[in-house]
């Protein structure tokens, strides 16, 4: 038998350990190790056992979650998943935790909110068993993403036809202009502000999907803004693709690549989840592969999952140039490994050589 993934429970709330109990021993994979109300009783019980992942909740008594995350990280880095509420006040708390090292965020509506923890029961499994798989040496660089505990529940593996037709051929010939469309989850965060920081201010107009919520992608990219020389911020509906321009997807939200004679714009969308995401990126990509054909550039990073692989096929398809991060450099080497094995991939990089791919094809236009 497989070895089951062994989780140590950090929070307050005697609800919310009861909860995130219940919703994660539900997975035959994984089972809890110990639960604690506070990081001192947490120390306490990893000087027994070491556990394979920690969720951890930020507001606690006697030490805050991110204090005792920076203690741990750089004592026994153990791949944690934050446990915090959804508000625009705490996005900047929860950036500082991904800086941090954590591998993952689980966010709830609200503070104590177990019932929302407990409608969104596969996500949060999946999120813990994603992190299981993190890659420490590359967290402390790229660590995280974000994922939020919505209403809907488990929800049916949806593909992009619900929010657009696939591509029916090669949309047209390259012109003077290249967009590039980019995707990432787990590990994105840090991996997306490492790629753009080597971007000059001239480079070509960028969309990116990261898996993240609502009230948070805002501050994500306030956040990017004023560390690099392109100008980035969350995309709103109608928004043109610039050159020197970033567009991140509003968390919840659909975000399509379109096109209206020379010019591109983003159509921002309400929709189901695709492949359990919202954004997506195979929405993204696809609206790339129908829109923009041989003048876009896909770029698939680390994440846990498959969303992308099946649109970096069709843009591919569409004549587009495709890079996936190559699995050394990725915290999580999943999407990139299921866009590499559906065969849409024209190059695998590690992380620091995308920057200069993307500037080399830039080149060719």
């Amino acid at each position: 038998m497989a070895k089951k993934i062994r989780v140590l429970i950090i929070d307050d709330s005697a609800s919310v350990r009861q909860t995130l109990t219940h919703v994660l021993e539900q997975d035959p994979d994984i089972e809890i190790m110990a639960v604690a109300s506070d990081p001192f009783m947490a120390a306490r019980k990893l000087q027994e056992e070491i556990p394979d992942v920690i969720t951890l909740d930020v507001e606690m008594p006697r030490m805050d979650g991110i204090t005792f995350l920076r203690k741990l990280m750089a004592q026994r880095p153990i791949p944690v998943v934050m446990c915090s509420s959804l508000t625009e006040a705490g996005s900047e708390t929860l950036i500082q935790a991904l800086e941090a090292g954590a591998v993952d965020v689980i966010l709830k509506s609200k503070i104590g909110a177990a019932d929302s923890l407990a409608d969104d029961a596969m996500r949060i499994r999946e999120v813990v068993k994603s992190a299981s798989h993190a890659r420490l040496s590359n967290v402390r660089r790229a660590a995280g993403t974000i994922r939020s505990a919505s209403a809907e529940g488990p929800a049916k593996k949806l593909t992009a036809d619900v929010m657009l037709p696939p591509p029916t051929g090669r949309a047209m010939a390259k012109t003077t202009e290249m967009v590039v469309c980019v995707g990432a989850s787990t590990g994105g965060t840090e991996a997306l502000r490492e790629f753009l920081e080597e971007l000059p201010a001239n480079a070509p107009g960028m969309v990116i999907v990261q898996h993240m919520p609502e009230k948070f992608t805002a501050a994500f990219a306030k956040r990017l803004n004023g560390l690099c020389e392109v100008e980035v911020k969350e995309a709103i509906d109608g928004c043109p693709v610039l050159r020197g321009h970033v567009l991140i997807a509003p968390g919840d939200k659909h975000m399509l690549l379109e096109r209206q004679g020379a010019r591109y714009y983003v159509s921002v969308k309400t929709g189901p989840l695709v492949s359990r995401h919202r954004p997506s990126v195979d929405v993204l990509f696809r609206s790339a592969a129908r829109s923009a054909g041989s003048n876009a550039m896909g770029i698939i990073m680390t994440g846990m999952g498959d969303d992308g692989a099946r649109g970096m096929l069709e843009m591919h398809q569409a004549g587009a140039y495709t890079v996936a991060q190559d699995e050394a450099s990725s915290v999580v080497f999943g999407m990139p490994k299921e866009a590499i094995a559906k065969g849409g991939v024209d190059r695998v990089l590690p992380l620091d050589q995308i920057a200069r791919e993307v500037l080399m094809t830039q080149q060719k236009f």
